[in-house]
């Protein structure tokens, strides 16, 4: 945990997605309910705290597990570049992009109902990937593979099942593309060098 000591918003974000979803999954299963990404909600009752609530609860240990382990690797090398203002400010513009993108789709759905930090931590890790193109990601910590072979990829994934092209396992594909694409707009946005130094990286 001593990657932390200079990530203090990593740690605090990581350690508020188990908490708030370990509360939620042992004690009070209702509040991932209370607490989920309803877009017909927001729509109709103006819920709005949803498009923040969401992000932190999940829909199972493993699903949990996941999504804080990204963050454990990712989260901390991304603060330590932008600095923890800037780095919150990445996270929870990646977290409304991809609630935003979800809303747009699936506000006339009452049956719709999202969880979990997938947007934003999608977000952070496509903003990694500006940062170092060709570091190597293992993928089910096996398959080696560049950070922007990885984001194509996930890119073409989520576009391919959001249109019915691919089977969506039950994943919010949406909240994944909105995530990845407003991570990498607020990082360009609070620090524009993200760009040459993406370019220097491949050369140009």
């Amino acid at each position: 945990m001593h990657v932390f000591l200079e990530a203090p918003v990593s740690l605090f974000l990581l350690l508020a997605n188990v908490m708030v979803s370990g509360f939620a999954l042992l004690s009070d299963p209702g509040l991932i309910d209370r607490l989920a990404f309803r877009p017909f909600l927001i729509a109709q009752r103006r819920e709005v705290w949803r498009f923040v609530t969401a992000g932190f609860v999940h829909a199972g240990p493993a699903h949990l597990l996941f999504n804080v382990f990204t963050l454990y690797f990712f989260g901390p090398f991304l603060e330590g570049v932008l600095g923890p203002v800037r780095f919150l400010i990445v996270y929870f513009g990646a977290e409304l992009a991809a609630h935003g993108l979800t809303y747009l789709r699936h506000r006339h759905d009452p049956r719709y109902s999202a969880v979990g930090a997938s947007g934003a931590i999608a977000g952070v890790v496509f903003a990694f990937c500006l940062f170092r193109p060709f570091e190597l990601l293992y993928v089910f910590f096996a398959l080696p593979i560049p950070a922007w072979l990885f984001a194509v990829a996930f890119l073409a994934i989520s576009v391919m099942a959001i249109r019915g092209q691919v089977p969506s396992g039950g994943i919010a594909h949406d909240a994944h593309l909105g995530g990845a694409i407003g991570g990498v707009l607020f990082t360009v946005l609070v620090e524009p060098r993200s760009v040459t130094v993406f370019l220097n990286h491949l050369g140009f």
